[in-house]
């Protein structure tokens, strides 16, 4: 599995903090460990703008994840605004139906950038019963899958899906497009909020193309040696 341009390993380690200052200083600290770094919503709605630019500064590629999920229009206008900011990636909801994910793409098309963009399926935080909650009857696998194919037709290069859809979804929609899999648990840690899990080497070897990490590395007494041991479970696992 190749990497995205630009990408030193898979391991994408997701930034969880509330602020810029203490986002910067543990990026510092991972910085050459990291094949990327994931900006959520809480430090880009703390922050802003002006939180990207400055990891843009680390020269490690940035995961925008804002999950962006509105009507056409209105998404495809913040695709191209995110798009200036220099992010690698950027998220959509694959929920937000054809004609959004269409217009997000074309956005991202049109603005001249490298930046890729990623449909989110299925929340690792959920399950069946919780799809059934909110009237979706299929199961999350069959869910994910059906959500990656319609936001490959549409025109979007990426899928995040939990460990448990990898094959599914790569036999779907074929070898071109990005998996991003968060839901990575190491064995020894807790699950925390994440319902559909795997471990690095699990993800790694079923096809995932980047793992996304958080609190199993910046919860850690020491973040850049969970980081390593995480590469190192990557590199030995059997890569499809």
């Amino acid at each position: 599995m190749p990497l995205p341009a630009g990408f030193a390993n898979p391991l994408v380690v997701a930034i969880d903090r509330p602020d810029l200052a203490s986002a910067l200083s543990l990026a510092h600290r991972l910085r050459g460990v990291a094949g990327c770094f994931k900006l959520g919503l809480e430090l880009f709605v703390a922050e802003g703008p002006a939180a990207v630019r400055a990891f843009t500064a680390l020269r490690t590629p940035i995961f925008l994840d804002l999950k962006l999920h509105d009507i056409p229009n209105t998404v495809a206008a913040a695709v191209r605004r995110a798009a200036v900011l220099g992010p690698a990636l950027l998220t959509v909801h694959a929920s937000g139906g054809p004609a959004m994910l269409r217009a997000a793409a074309e956005a991202a098309r049109s603005a001249n950038s490298s930046m890729r963009l990623l449909a989110v399926t299925v929340l690792t935080s959920l399950d069946g019963e919780d799809l059934a909650a909110i009237g979706i009857e299929r199961e999350p696998l069959a869910q994910a899958v059906h959500l990656a194919r319609l936001a490959v037709a549409c025109g979007i290069e990426g899928i995040v899906c939990s460990p448990a859809e990898i094959a599914a979804i790569r036999a779907a929609v074929g070898p071109e497009p990005i998996l991003v899999v968060p839901g990575i648990r190491p064995e020894q840690s807790g699950l925390g909020d994440q319902k559909r899990t795997a471990s690095p080497s699990q993800a790694r070897a079923a096809g995932a193309d980047l793992i996304v990490v958080g609190r199993p590395i910046t919860a850690a007494s020491d973040p850049v040696a969970a980081a390593e041991a995480i590469l190192a479970q990557l590199e030995a696992a059997p890569a499809r």
